[in-house]
């Protein structure tokens, strides 16, 4: 019985506070931003937007927050803090989502958007900076797990909230309501404990020219690689579009939004702990393998129950990736630089998403649907190739 008990429990050792807590963030943070984003497209839709303008508007949105983290990450590697800028983030993404509901045309919506992203790009890298140094590198894979497994329990959650309530109350008033689970994250912030550096390391006063040029040569190549993956990356929004192309209402098209977050939970946890085992790339490798099919079924989805199949592809694909990719940039960075790596890995991979965006939009709406999911697939292959060639060797923590 003990032997038993022991093993139960075994999975949460080292997962300490700051862990559990910014996962909790994470968890009440996004179930705020899933009541939101999911319904966005469908909202855009009600205000006479095409394809392409939600491509723009999704784009635009995380192409703001990449031009920020680096930024974040090496100022917070600079000062040797993080919580500030985890709370700044935090606070001003729960402030401008009851702004949606004053919108009456597209472009109000797309600056409400980039607005909330500026609080994204603020928090990310500095927030996982803190993971990683919360942590010892040999569960590091596990705790990026835990941390975007709550993430994605706020976000199906949250989508489930949206289903229920949109009917009930409209686009507007589901926007409003969305602020009070923000509430709950930015309070939980304030009992995260981060580790006081006493002693002055020269490398804190690099610029940020000098600190970028100093991420070895093996990083360099796989945010280049994880870029190319990014441009190809349709995202959720193209998924949303796809279901309401092929004639579901808006219900069912957020319930299989429900299903993609689901899946993406269930994997995110036990992908970072392979991840740990065997070695982050074997993990990214097959993540990268399976957005490939996805593309390829989306080419011939036209029903409901393939296009089950397709949300839950894209939801395996998902978890096999988010957390570890920012694992592995974290195992290749130097040590006194891993905010800066995560901010130029989460710049890098978001300036991709306007082109990218708009790209797949313009496709969709001038060539057709299928155009954008064969550009997917053309550079994920181009991605695996490039992939082929980064190194599996880790910097000493």
């Amino acid at each position: 019985m003990r032997t038993s008990a022991m093993k139960r429990t075994s999975f949460f050792n080292g997962l300490v506070r700051n862990i559990i807590i910014v996962g909790f963030v994470s968890l009440f943070t996004d179930l705020s931003s899933q009541m939101v984003f999911p319904v966005v497209p469908l909202f855009l839709l009600s205000l006479g937007a095409s394809a392409w303008v939600i491509g723009l508007v999704e784009g635009a949105a995380e192409t703001t927050a990449s031009l920020l983290k680096v930024f974040s990450g090496y100022w917070s590697d600079r000062v040797k803090r993080r919580k500030p800028f985890v709370f700044a983030g935090y606070s001003l993404s729960t402030i401008t989502k009851p702004m949606f509901a004053l919108a009456s045309t597209w472009p109000f919506v797309l600056f409400v958007r980039v607005l909330e992203r500026v609080g994204k790009g603020v928090r990310d890298a500095p927030r996982d900076a803190i993971v990683a140094e919360s942590v010892d590198v040999s569960i590091r894979g596990k705790a990026y797990g835990f941390q975007r497994a709550l993430d994605g329990i706020g976000s199906f959650s949250g989508a489930l909230l949206a289903v229920v309530l949109l009917p009930m109350l409209g686009y507007r008033n589901l926007f409003l309501i969305a602020f009070l689970p923000g509430i709950i994250a930015v309070l939980l912030i304030l009992f995260i404990r981060e580790k006081r550096s006493q002693e002055v390391v020269h490398h804190a006063a690099m610029p940020l020219k000098v600190s970028l040029r100093k991420l070895p040569r093996n990083l360099q190549l796989f945010i280049l690689v994880s870029t190319v993956f990014a441009l190809g990356n349709f995202g959720y929004a193209f998924l949303i579009l796809k279901a309401k192309n092929i004639g579901f209402t808006d219900d069912v098209t957020l319930l299989l939004y429900v299903l993609f977050y689901v899946v993406y939970t269930l994997f995110t946890i036990p992908a970072g702990v392979l991840s740990d085992r065997v070695g982050r790339k074997p993990v990214l490798l097959i993540g990268y393998i399976l957005f490939a099919v996805t593309a390829v079924a989306l080419l011939f989805t036209s029903a409901l129950v393939p296009l089950i199949a397709v949300f839950i592809l894209y939801g395996v694909f998902f978890g096999m990736i988010d957390g570890v990719q920012r694992a592995f940039v974290v195992d290749l960075a130097p040590s006194e630089l891993k905010g800066t790596a995560l901010g130029t890995f989460y710049t890098a991979t978001g300036l991709i998403a306007l082109p990218g965006g708009f790209i797949a939009g313009y496709l969709w709406t001038v060539i057709s649907p299928q155009a954008t999911f064969v550009f997917a697939l053309g550079l994920t292959i181009l991605g695996l190739l490039m992939f082929s060639f980064v190194k599996k060797t880790t910097q000493q923590v």
